[in-house]
């Protein structure tokens, strides 16, 4: 058990540290939209949703209105309610500042890491650890590129967008694998969604087709009948 704690630690730690390194890339963008470092410090603390703040940012810098880029944003927040829907009974926040806070942090990265836990326990500290870590590292690193990160060259940029889907990738190949319990699901989960983002990216606004991803996934890995729920 205690290696299996270690081991969380780590993949938490890790993931938080670099998926964190891309809020140097949201500070850029918020930047050349037009933001102060202060409104782009202050939209990564209270929003914390990656791809709601670019999408925000994006729709601002090309010159749209406020609700246009305020509806974007929530757009793509839809599916962080279909991740507070699984985490629930995972991790059981008792009281209302817990379940605030809790729901603060649900986004891609940790909802990834709760799921993949082997228990419930462990699935509360891949939680909080990976929330915690990429709540500073965002927030600081926006800071940062707020301050400067738009004159990066093409191969820095290059690099800091393949720090995400790398991330992924190394999350999600483990459970593909056929010793991993419920591997068939995993593999059906994971083609469903990326089916259906390669088809609909050329053709739909940035983002959209995240949330039609979320809905294929929520149909493709459907529990089966009386499946048990972690403890």
């Amino acid at each position: 058990m205690s290696a299996a704690r270690t081991a969380t630690l780590r993949d938490a730690v890790g993931l938080g540290l670099a998926v964190g390194l891309y809020g140097v890339a949201f500070g850029a963008a918020a930047d050349a939209a037009g933001l102060h470092v202060w409104q782009a410090f202050v939209m990564s603390a209270v929003m914390f949703t990656g791809a709601s703040q670019f999408a925000l940012v994006g729709v601002l810098g090309a010159g749209g209105g406020g609700p246009a880029a305020i509806g974007s944003a929530l757009l793509l927040g839809t599916r962080n309610t279909v991740y507070g829907v699984r985490l629930l009974p995972l991790l059981r926040p008792a009281g209302v500042l817990p379940r605030v806070g809790a729901a603060h942090w649900v986004i891609d990265e940790t909802t990834a890491l709760a799921v993949a836990a082997p228990d419930r326990r462990l699935a509360r500290l891949a939680f909080l650890a990976g929330g915690a870590t990429l709540y500073v590292t965002w927030n600081a690193t926006t800071v940062v590129g707020a301050l400067g990160a738009a004159a990066l060259g093409e191969t820095a940029q290059a690099a800091l967008d393949a720090v995400v889907p790398a991330a992924f990738l190394a999350l999600l190949w483990p459970r593909l694998q056929r010793g991993f319990p419920e591997a068939a699901a995993q593999r059906r989960v994971a083609l469903g969604g990326a089916v259906v983002a390669l088809l609909l990216t050329p053709v739909v606004p940035p983002g959209v087709q995240v949330v039609a991803a979320v809905v294929a996934v929520a149909l493709a890995g459907r529990p089966r009948r009386g499946a048990a729920v972690p403890r």
